[in-house]
């Protein structure tokens, strides 16, 4: 659900939103399924100018029938591969991540989630010379990480120092934030302002579940609607410009306490992402042992769920230790 706000469209402005809202219309939905007669009297607004709003938020927020076989030649000419920079994590992922897709890292505190993000963001920015945005609202981007991870892939200091002028990095605190940060960058990729070194194709967030929290429950009754603006915007941008989106979020169990760990945010956001990988740690064995994590395969368009790998990410890079297998599962 699309919150109304001021330049959501020509012609809507914050004060016919205000006395929309007076009258207790909040959202797209609820503004193209009411009356405009009865709106137009009871806000004291144009009827004209209401309809003229209406018409232009159907245009944009309305479905339109498309042809299969249309849609399949888009996505063969349109969708690219970026290699994760894990060998294993890159099976998992049936070759790496897909433009135009939102993945998904979900874990608990401390599984590896903005571990594997500096990995992609590493991959992407060195190997194949790639740019990308990274929003960071929770403060676990470190830039001295992510040069040990260029450094464990070139040697060459001036490759490195090229990879690290291809990772933007965004910090944003709240959701409105993160919103603003991700319309400046429609409004560049519409633009077409490209950096002369390369394309734009990874968009990677850390962590969503941060700065929705605070807006679900409570008193804050358009928490989900905001959440949900969020969402569309996500699946539009990887949708229209052919980018890879990496989210990470929470997770929780029910109520019982021995119950399976499942993604935050719950169900209102689970179309969003197309592949969901589930982090948890483990323990290493063997003298000086790194902290293993355990990434399974929870959702996905292309390969059967309950796959799972393991990743080393003590050290440096995401390693390889061993090949895909299949969990005992339902």
């Amino acid at each position: 659900m699309v919150v109304l706000r001021a330049g959501l469209c020509p012609g809507l402005t914050e004060e016919m939103i205000q006395l929309l809202r007076a009258g207790g219309i909040r959202t797209v939905v609820d503004f193209v399924s009411s009356d405009l007669e009865d709106v137009a009297q009871k806000c004291s607004l144009s009827y004209k100018a209401l309809v003229a709003v209406r018409r232009v938020l159907l245009a944009q927020f309305s479905a339109f029938p498309a042809n299969g076989a249309d849609l399949y030649e888009e996505l063969k000419s349109s969708t690219a591969i970026l290699p994760t920079g894990s060998t294993s994590l890159d099976q998992l992922l049936d070759s790496g991540l897909y433009t135009g897709e939102v993945t998904e890292l979900m874990g608990a505190p401390g599984s590896g989630k903005t571990q594997v993000c500096l990995g992609i963001a590493a991959s992407v920015s060195l190997g194949l010379k790639q740019h990308l945005l990274f929003l960071d609202s929770t403060g676990g981007f470190t830039a001295s990480r992510l040069c040990q991870m260029l450094q464990a892939r070139a040697e060459d200091k001036e490759e490195q120092l090229e990879a690290l002028q291809r990772v933007q990095v965004v910090r944003v605190f709240d959701i409105y934030e993160m919103l603003r940060a991700l319309q400046e960058l429609r409004d560049r990729l519409s633009q077409q302002v490209v950096s002369s070194v390369g394309a734009l194709r990874l968009v990677v967030i850390d962590s969503v579940s941060a700065v929705i929290y605070p807006l679900l429950g409570g008193r804050h009754s358009e928490g989900l609607a905001i959440m949900m603006q969020l969402a569309r915007e996500l699946k539009t941008l990887a949708r229209e410009f052919s980018l890879a989106i990496v989210v990470t979020n929470q997770v929780t169990r029910d109520s019982s306490s021995n119950g399976p760990l499942k993604p935050a945010l719950g169900r209102s956001w689970s179309f969003v992402p197309s592949t969901r990988v589930l982090l948890e740690s483990k323990e290493g064995t063997g003298q000086g042992a790194t902290a293993l994590r355990i990434a399974a395969l929870a959702k996905s368009p292309r390969q059967p769920t309950g796959i799972q790998v393991e990743l080393d990410i003590g050290d440096g890079d995401v390693q390889e230790l061993s090949p895909a297998t299949p969990t005992q599962g339902p």
